[in-house]
């Protein structure tokens, strides 16, 4: 898996304090872009703590994953407050091979390795032969599994960044999407450490909102987001 964050808006931080100081001022807007930055930590702080969340939609961050499975793709797009392009499997064809996630789970027991890896070597002899047969890549992308692996390029806002977070880098989220998820928060705290310094799992602000369903380890949750990169 790889992620990156192309670009982001510029001074991502400035345009959150701007627009929300515009809610509260009769100055310009462009007084309150220029307005020194010195307090500007304390003011984001105090807008976030207040739950004035719609000043963050005007942040937004475009990033760059590649080497993530269809079926963390298919989770993905579940968030729906965003913008993805992603490799097509209808033009774009794998004949010569095509790249898989493997899960840990199977990756640690070497006999279920195996049949993972033969089944999937069938599956790619049993997609280049519809190929060579004249079936286009649009139906003979039918035979490829969950585990293919696809690359995209997603934006969001800084609101429904945070929002992502909180639901996907919980520890009761499916591993690989969680793994992501951790890696774009990192990206997004070196970016914009005000508006993502609290960001992460639902239970980092109080408690577990997954109830009877908590993984139990709330301590070795918040210390170890507190310790992100």
């Amino acid at each position: 898996m790889r992620v990156s964050l192309l670009t982001h808006t510029p001074d991502p931080e400035r345009t959150v304090a701007a627009a929300a100081r515009l809610c509260y001022s009769d100055s310009s807007i462009g007084e309150l872009m220029d307005r020194s930055g010195s307090d500007r930590a304390a003011f984001l702080r105090k807008i976030l703590s207040l739950g004035h969340f719609s000043v963050l939609e005007h942040a937004s961050f475009t990033f760059g994953i590649e080497g993530i499975s269809r079926a963390c793709s298919h989770q993905l797009v579940r968030h729906r407050i965003a913008s993805y392009s992603q490799q097509s499997q209808r033009y774009v064809s794998h004949r010569e091979r095509f790249d898989a996630v493997t899960p840990p789970s199977i990756a640690a027991q070497p006999e279920l390795l195996q049949r993972y890896e033969t089944l999937l070597h069938q599956i790619h002899e049993t997609y280049r032969d519809f190929l060579n047969a004249g079936i286009a890549a649009e139906d003979a992308r039918f035979v490829l599994p969950n585990a293919a692996a696809t690359k995209l390029v997603m934006t969001m806002n800084a609101r429904e960044l945070r929002h992502f977070f909180e639901l996907r880098c919980c520890r009761r989220a499916q591993w690989e999407i969680r793994a992501m998820a951790v890696d774009m928060l990192r990206l997004c705290r070196k970016a914009a450490s005000l508006l993502f310094a609290d960001a992460g799992p639902g239970c980092l602000a109080g408690r577990c909102p997954e109830g009877a369903m908590t993984c139990g380890e709330m301590a070795q949750v918040r210390e170890e987001f507190s310790q992100l990169g």
